[in-house]
């Protein structure tokens, strides 16, 4: 396991940027003020046991890290949840896994092919949360994952590696309101996710959201290359509760909408 939370991190971002070249130009834009405070990162994975959320929860656990709250996605059909460590200054972490047995069969085939692939080594390896795809994979079984499920074709095709980091507003200089920040990026030419409206939440949830529509990247794929959406960024401005801490938790109707940063069809 990783020494350091930080050690992980730094690891899983360097792979991020490789993936999302966006990234670093927002991280420029919003630093100009001072230092960028990581909010939180997600991962995605299958709901099969060798590599179901437990699996990489486990990295994370041992680092002091605690689940602290469950969701739903009916729709999407995929349960996540999300971890806390007991330093606050330490980004949350959002898991999720697709709930493959809802499914057809033929995904659920497909699916189990590609995980047959991963060995136990893989999953305990210090690297497996930034360790991107461990199976072979053709175009046209992309496209047909995309046809049933966005997010397991998503999945197919980066395998494990951060889905996406947030910025903390809270923590940004120069900046008081998500308008704000919004207004900044699409300025600079950053095209946002405005599925469910630019600005997902509200002061009334405790939680405002919004994100980068993801970039489009190279993918080798065993029948060639093609251009897919990788990887986003989130900006995530908490509010304080009853109490005067900020609000730690998610709000599921909100991220059903982040989940669509990386939607080809959108």
């Amino acid at each position: 396991m990783h020494q350091n939370i930080d050690s992980l991190f730094t690891a899983m971002w360097q792979d991020y940027v490789r993936m999302t070249p966006s990234a670093a130009k927002v991280r420029e834009l919003l630093a100009k003020d001072g230092e960028i405070i990581n909010d939180h990162i997600a991962l995605r994975t299958f709901n099969l046991p060798k590599v179901g959320l437990p699996v990489l929860a486990a990295h994370f656990e041992a680092l002091g890290y605690r689940a602290a709250g469950d969701y739903e996605f009916k729709q999407k059909k995929l349960k996540a949840k999300h971890y806390e460590h007991p330093d606050p200054t330490q980004p949350k972490v959002f898991i999720s896994e697709l709930l493959v047995e809802q499914f057809s069969p033929w995904l659920q085939q497909t699916v189990a092919g590609l995980v047959e692939q991963v060995t136990e080594a893989d999953v305990t390896d210090d690297a497996f949360l930034y360790s991107g795809r461990h199976w072979q994979l053709d175009f046209s079984t992309y496209e047909q994952l995309l046809a049933e499920s966005e997010y397991a074709a998503w999945l197919a095709a980066f395998g494990y590696r951060a889905n996406h980091f947030t910025v903390s507003i809270n923590h940004l200089e120069g900046y008081d309101t998500i308008v704000a920040v919004n207004d900044t990026l699409k300025h600079a030419g950053i095209v946002l996710n405005n599925a469910g409206g630019e600005i997902k939440g509200s002061p009334a949830v405790m939680l405002e959201q919004s994100s980068t529509m993801a970039d489009h990247i190279p993918v080798a794929f065993s029948d060639g290359g093609h251009t897919i959406p990788s990887c986003f960024y989130e900006f995530a401005l908490r509010y304080p509760q009853a109490d005067g801490t900020l609000y730690r938790g998610f709000v599921e109707a909100s991220a059903d909408k982040i989940f669509e940063s990386t939607n080809a069809r959108r």
